[in-house]
């Protein structure tokens, strides 16, 4: 694994397939009847989009109309900026390729050259949002982390991510800016199960991950004692109100966490940075797309499939059981209105989030 300051995009893309037709879908026939649906994701196998797709993606089945077969096909590179271009550029517009998982709103809202694509021109399916936990290595103080506060006292943490500007690692990078908390950036991972087995090696000792992930995944190593959560995020409102999340009473929530280490509340433009970015993240985490140009049958019966998929009674109680909590629907109309709202992000936000992001390249 490379650990030198960089950004470029793994342009290798590695692939691993899945064919899902376990479940008896709804009906024989329909714009998919006898067609096989591709869903790219961005990222390489076995973290928490590709765990989440693979398993999605039968119930996505079993609620389409015309029986199709479903091959999910990893594209790793760029935190799925790749990925993002392939569909704009090379996928066919007939609602058969499509694409699941991350999307990144601060790429877009910087013009970054290295996405060639805005996510308000592909035709958005469904997504769903999702918390994001800051988790750590118990060993980075001497005696060892006791209590998530104490991971003030840590010095030079190595904070793993894929690039400067993917969230997984802006957001902790943002978080322990906000702690006063000295660390450094080690890039160049493919995807946060990367990172994790880095994690796991001490190659690097803090990280971000989604509350699926961190109840699942990540759970032994939690419970082992080799690592402890920190907080997870949430946003915080204009008249300092927050929702702290039912379900996660294992962790405190990070504005709790930074006024239990300071007694204040945080404020200033890193703050304003991190809580602009928590927001637009955790509302909508994880989205599927269809190229532009894409036939109104197929886009109508994906949206349709997509949200009786979120929907499910079974799905909805294997996540809870796996998570702790449920997933959220975030409906086509929803998604459209967190699209819109890139165009008006805050010019002062934007341009500390660009400086920071340019200072790691």
């Amino acid at each position: 694994m490379r650990t030198t300051l960089r950004s470029s995009l793994c342009v290798a893309a590695a692939m691993a397939f899945l064919f899902v037709t376990g479940r008896a879908p709804a009906a024989a026939d329909g714009y998919f009847a006898g067609k096989t649906i591709t869903i790219l994701v961005g990222v390489g196998a076995g973290g928490t989009v590709d765990t989440l797709t693979r398993g999605f993606a039968q119930y996505l089945r079993a609620h389409l109309s015309g029986a199709p077969n479903i091959l999910v096909q990893n594209m790793p590179g760029g935190a799925a900026v790749v990925a993002t271009n392939y569909l704009a550029e090379r996928a066919k517009p007939d609602g058969l390729t499509l694409l699941f998982g991350p999307w990144d709103p601060l790429l877009q809202a910087l013009n970054a050259s290295t996405l060639r694509a805005r996510y308000d021109q592909f035709a958005y399916i469904g997504g769903v949002g999702d918390i994001r936990v800051l988790y750590a290595r118990t060993d980075v103080i001497p005696g060892g982390l006791k209590t998530p506060a104490d991971i003030v006292k840590a010095k030079d943490l190595a904070l793993g991510a894929l690039n400067a500007s993917d969230y997984s690692g802006l957001l902790p990078h943002l978080a322990l800016n906000e702690l006063g908390v000295s660390h450094r950036y080690v890039l160049g991972y493919p995807g946060g199960n990367e990172v994790f087995l880095a994690m796991q090696r001490n190659e690097t000792q803090f990280h971000s991950t989604a509350i699926s992930t961190f109840r699942g995944r990540t759970a032994p190593f939690i419970k082992s004692g080799a690592g402890m959560a920190i907080a997870y995020l949430t946003p915080v409102q204009a008249d300092g109100s927050f929702e702290r999340v039912a379900g996660i009473d294992d962790m405190p929530a990070f504005p709790d966490l930074y006024r239990e280490i300071f007694g204040r509340a945080p404020s200033g433009a890193n703050w304003n940075a991190l809580n602009w970015l928590t927001r637009e993240a955790g509302e909508l985490t994880f989205a599927m797309f269809a190229p532009h140009g894409a036939p109104d049958a197929a886009v109508d019966e994906l949206r349709r499939a997509y949200a009786a998929a979120a929907n499910d009674p079974e799905f909805i109680r294997k996540t809870t059981e796996t998570n702790g909590l449920a997933y959220t629907y975030v409906d086509p109309a929803k998604g459209a209105a967190i699209f819109g709202d890139l165009a008006n992000a805050p010019p002062a936000v934007i341009e500390t989030l660009r400086a920071d992001i340019e200072h790691y390249r």
